[in-house]
């Protein structure tokens, strides 16, 4: 295809040339050589038009189908309802300007329809959520209902999910209690990371890797939630965070992870996260300072004195005076709870009969 439109833009420049050089008088005819000038000045725009026409045709329109196609539904329709309001807005402002002396009265209100359509697409995209509230609101339209309980969108939503939260494991057991329904979306890209770390040479990093195949390839067979694995390539994106933050926009706009930077970028751009991290902190045991817990001192506190134990769910406990009680059991009193940014931390002193 691009071949045909070279050609043709070959022979639009040679056109160019011709119409350009031959009106009377003709460009060349007082030369010595006209023939020979006019024949290198046709050459030149048919080499122009063959390098140049198919940046002006075929490449922006493969790069506006891209940037559409990504578009989710919301955003298009918003997209276009901005345009034709923006449009509308500089028709009605064109009007009056277009009395004023030339050139303004032939050129401002082209720039102000330009303006304005391209200001309210903008504008109407980054308020699509709101507008297609308020239109719900007033009656306009409405989102289709569940029929006989069952949601109308099958494996609706669709949730991105990002390498770090494959290789943690976590995820196939979380799958099968029940807490995550719709369909996970891994992207290739994300496939392609995982064969990158299980052919690592360090033991750990492709140990961790080779995990997260097995448990990819478990999900798909065993797991109630439908896995789906989709072949999108965003060139223009280098980054693997931003590919995937770009899926997740075209799609639920929800993303399984446990980086905690992704979180934030995502959470900047009004991305769901599902963060297996925080989920595991919020379903641990809630301890209240006073109560009485009992563990088992495996070794020694940071400070002096110091012992440290945990529990079952993998928190921290800290015993003060608790350094002489190693390797046994102990009743413990809460003391105080504290959150950290790694998870819980519990100081507690001995219960001593």
């Amino acid at each position: 295809m691009i071949r045909t439109i070279r050609v043709l833009g070959a022979a639009l420049g040679g056109i160019i040339g011709l119409a350009l050089a031959t009106p009377s008088p003709g460009l060349f005819s007082t030369e010595p050589y006209g023939g020979a000038y006019l024949a290198a000045w046709v050459i030149a725009w048919v080499v122009v038009g063959f390098g140049i026409f198919p940046y002006l045709t075929v490449v922006p329109a493969i790069r506006l189908i891209r940037w559409v196609q990504e578009l989710s539904t919301a955003e298009f329709v918003t997209a276009v309802a901005g345009l034709l309001i923006g449009l509308l807005m500089g028709l009605l402002l064109g009007l009056p300007l277009s009395a004023l002396p030339e050139p303004l009265g032939r050129w401002l209100p082209l720039g102000v329809s330009i303006f304005l359509g391209l200001g309210m697409v903008g504008l109407t995209v980054a308020k699509r959520a709101d507008l297609i509230a308020a239109a719900e609101a007033i009656g306009v339209f409405r989102r289709p209902e569940a029929d006989n309980g069952a949601s109308s969108l099958a494996g609706e939503p669709h949730i991105v999910v990002d390498t770090s939260a494959i290789i943690d494991g976590r995820i196939a057991e979380i799958v099968e209690s029940g807490f995550i329904y719709g369909t996970l979306v891994i992207p290739r890209f994300v496939l392609d990371e995982l064969q990158h770390i299980a052919d690592s040479s360090d033991t750990l990093r492709r140990n961790r890797g080779r995990r997260g195949l097995e448990i990819l390839g478990r999900m798909q067979k065993d797991s109630p939630t439908p896995v789906e694995i989709v072949d999108v390539t965003y060139p223009d994106v280098p980054e693997v965070d931003g590919k995937l933050i770009a899926l997740a926009k075209s799609r639920s706009r929800a993303i399984l992870t446990n980086d905690f930077n992704l979180n934030r970028v995502a959470e900047l751009q009004g991305i769901r996260v599902l963060n297996i991290n925080s989920l595991a902190n919020a379903v641990k045991p809630a301890v209240l300072p006073g109560e009485d817990l009992r563990v088992r001192v495996i070794q020694e506190g940071k400070e002096a004195g110091q012992g440290v134990g945990f529990l079952d769910d993998g928190t921290m406990i800290v015993v003060e005076g608790g350094a002489r009680f190693i390797d046994k059991d102990l009743d413990v009193a809460v003391t105080r709870v504290l959150q950290t940014v790694a998870g819980r931390m519990i100081f507690a002193q001995p219960r001593l009969e």
